[in-house]
């Protein structure tokens, strides 16, 4: 698009005060004539860009139009493009603004840039999994919240379908999961993006409210529904080795509360019910022992011996 044409132009005049229409072009993957076009465009826009003819000319930025990128340190360059490397793959719009930004810095910061850029690789999908795709319609309400703009909802949520107007706040992308939260009628919500059916903006705009902070607010959002995730729990006795794994089962509602010696500690693990805690746990056979006499024991042991007795009477001889 000529309008990422013109910022890279400015952003490049900038770190280097004088370019020619050929080293633009050649910056630019342009043609001398593109390129050319684009520096008039710039000048004619108000833009302090003027041409100087002659033996070492070229066109040149003057007056105070610098608010460029040749300020970072080289520690900050490297940090800010780790951090936009994993992301550069994601589409052809991003890698290219990413190649602009590192052609805006300063020549020697710009090799370790590019490291940066290639340094890290995020692969979302477990050992044993896939990565979740992108739901198409997060495009949409990513412009609808940068644009403040309300947007008329069709919901498939669990209790059946529903449409709304609703004001987006943000996007949270948990565990290749996507999250809108929103403001209602009824105050804050948040949808699964993938329950959405469509997303159409309506007219008007709206205000975020005063102080809102995205990370705050799914922060409580995380801590509330992480709550009603572990409203079960029971302590089971297992060999000290095998704690990591129950950790990996039950995240965050695994935690170690003693040593019974011989190799062997109590965990703690937690779920929404007994049955949930019984069906993790029933995948362990005889590996872990759970105590009667504390916190939902019985009522975990009673789910074991019922999913024990389901399986004999399937499966046994």
């Amino acid at each position: 698009m000529r309008a990422d044409r013109l910022v890279a132009a400015l952003l490049l005049m900038q770190v280097r005060g004088r370019v020619t229409a050929a080293e633009l072009a050649a910056e630019l993957e342009v043609s001398v004539a593109t390129a050319r076009r684009d520096l008039e465009a710039l000048s004619s826009a108000g833009v302090p860009v003027y041409p100087q003819p002659g033996r070492g000319g070229g066109w040149r930025l003057v007056g105070r139009a610098r608010t460029d990128l040749s300020g970072l340190t080289s520690s900050e360059a490297r940090a800010l493009f780790l951090l936009l490397g994993p992301v550069a793959g994601m589409s052809v719009q991003v890698r290219g603004a990413v190649r602009k930004l590192v052609r805006a810095l300063p020549e020697p910061f710009r090799e370790d840039a590019w490291v940066a850029v290639d340094a890290v690789v995020v692969d979302g999908a477990a050992w044993g999994g896939v990565v979740r795709g992108r739901p198409g319609v997060v495009g949409r309400l990513e412009e609808a919240v940068v644009g403040r703009r309300r947007v008329r909802l069709v919901y498939a949520g669990r209790g059946g379908g529903s449409e709304r107007v609703v004001e987006p706040w943000g996007l949270v992308d948990k565990g290749g999961v996507w999250y809108l939260v929103a403001g209602t009628a009824v105050g804050r919500r948040v949808f699964r993006v993938d329950r959405v059916v469509s997303a159409e903006v309506v007219e008007g705009v709206f205000e975020r409210p005063g102080g809102f902070d995205l990370a705050s607010v799914w922060g409580e959002v995380v801590e509330g529904v992480e709550v009603r995730r572990s409203v079960c729990s029971a302590v089971v006795e297992v060999e000290e080795r095998f704690a990591g794994v129950l950790a990996d089962q039950f995240g965050r509602h695994c935690v170690v509360v003693g040593s019974v010696g011989g190799g062997r500690v109590r965990v703690r693990v937690g779920a929404s019910t007994p049955l949930m805690v019984a069906q993790v746990l029933a995948g362990w056979g005889g590996l872990v022992e759970v105590d009667a006499g504390l916190s939902d024991g019985v009522a975990v042991r009673v789910e074991l011996g019922r999913l024990g007795r389901e399986l004999v009477a399937r499966y046994g001889s």
